[in-house]
């Protein structure tokens, strides 16, 4: 392992710039490695986990939803933010069941990512679900989605055209395939 010493940035003082009901902001000053200081802006996000549903012929269960900040619909698989005291898995198995309307039988962990590290400390579990049985959805109050399905090959040509934008989708896509692959 490499001693990453010479890389590091230490905290010297943290502040709170904004507080919201999903995440905050800090504004924290920080002792670069060559003895000046700097200031961090990043965004403290409490986690979420992403599934990548496969029904027993091989097509994923994807959504469409809207998302404001892009201000387009997005194709994503379903994925959600962990709510204090849950687990990942929890958090992965009552997603799929309220967004999408599966449960599933089998889980498998596929890997973490850290979607956003230049300005967020945002860490995403993503999970193979398989075994999928489709009990209805349980969308939260406010929640619009559509969910699709679509096969390995399809979605690769969706995201060859531009259709497939979302980072943690693209993601989970390659986690999964390098886990098929192994």
């Amino acid at each position: 392992m490499t001693d990453d010493a010479h890389l590091v940035e230490t905290g010297i003082a943290s502040e709170l710039a904004f507080q919201g009901k999903l995440l905050e902001v800090r504004a924290d000053r920080v002792r670069l490695p060559g003895g000046g200081e700097g200031t961090r802006e990043y965004v403290v996000h409490p986690g979420a986990v992403l599934v990548v549903p496969v029904l027993d012929s091989g097509a994923f269960v994807l959504e469409r939803q809207y998302r404001y900040p892009v201000r387009r619909v997005m194709l994503e698989f379903p994925a959600g933010k962990i709510d204090p005291g849950e687990t990942p898995l929890a958090t992965a198995q009552r997603e799929l069941r309220e967004e999408a309307g599966y449960t599933a039988a089998n889980w498998t962990p596929l890997g973490t990512i850290h979607p956003e590290i230049g300005y967020s400390n945002e860490f995403i579990e993503i999970f193979e679900a398989t075994g999928l049985a489709q009990v209805g959805q349980a969308l939260d109050e406010g929640e619009n989605l559509e969910v699709v399905t679509m096969s390995e090959q399809e979605l690769l040509a969706t995201y060859d055209c531009g259709g497939l934008t979302d980072a943690k989708s693209i993601a989970a896509l390659f986690a999964w395939r390098r886990a098929r692959g192994r």
